[in-house]
Parts: C-alpha cells; sequence; structure tokens
C-alpha cells in the first residue's frame, strides 16, 4: 500500500522521539486525508471501526487531536454531544 511508506516514517521518527519534524502542511495533508477517508467508509458501510489499535494512541494524544480538529471546524461540546449521541455510533474493533 502506498502510505505504508509514510507511516513507517513517521512511526520511526516516533520512535526516536522526533515526531515533532514532520513539517505542518505534511501533516496536515496526512491527517486530512486518513480523516476523509476514515469518514467516508463509515457513511458508506455504517460502521464505526475504532481509530486505533489498543493501546496504540494515549488519551492526552487523543484528545490533543480530537480538540485540534473540533476547533478546526468550529464546533463546539454541545455540538459534538449531539453527533457522540447518535444512532449507530457504535465502536467495532
Amino acid at each position: 500500500m502506498a502510505g505504508e511508506d509514510l507511516i513507517a516514517r513517521m512511526e520511526d521518527a516516533l520512535a526516536r522521539g522526533e515526531g515533532h519534524a514532520f513539517p505542518a502542511a505534511d501533516l496536515q495533508r496526512a491527517l486530512t486525508a486518513c480523516v476523509k477517508a476514515y469518514a467516508a467508509r463509515a457513511e458508506k458501510t455504517g460502521e464505526e471501526i475504532a481509530p486505533f489499535s489498543d493501546a496504540s494512541v494515549n488519551a492526552t494524544e487523543a484528545v490533543t487531536a480530537a480538540c485540534a480538529m473540533i476547533r478546526a471546524v468550529n464546533l463546539n461540546l454541545f455540538d459534538v454531544a449531539l453527533w457522540f449521541g447518535r444512532e449507530g455510533g457504535h465502536t467495532r474493533r
């Protein structure tokens, strides 16, 4: 798969403690593509898959990214609560 090279480079950088070294524009492009593909799959299949394997992302990392995404699309926690409680939002592993 084409993304394997990018994933491997990111994992290597993280293992070396250099995860912060990726240019912001590259991270934005990668995250945008991943989020759009994840949402498209969830909408098409009606299945919400777990976005991470067990214990691969800690709570601080997840909330840091989630808060940035919530702010980026001008949502607030009330808006998020409405989406969070919608029917069919069950995570599958």
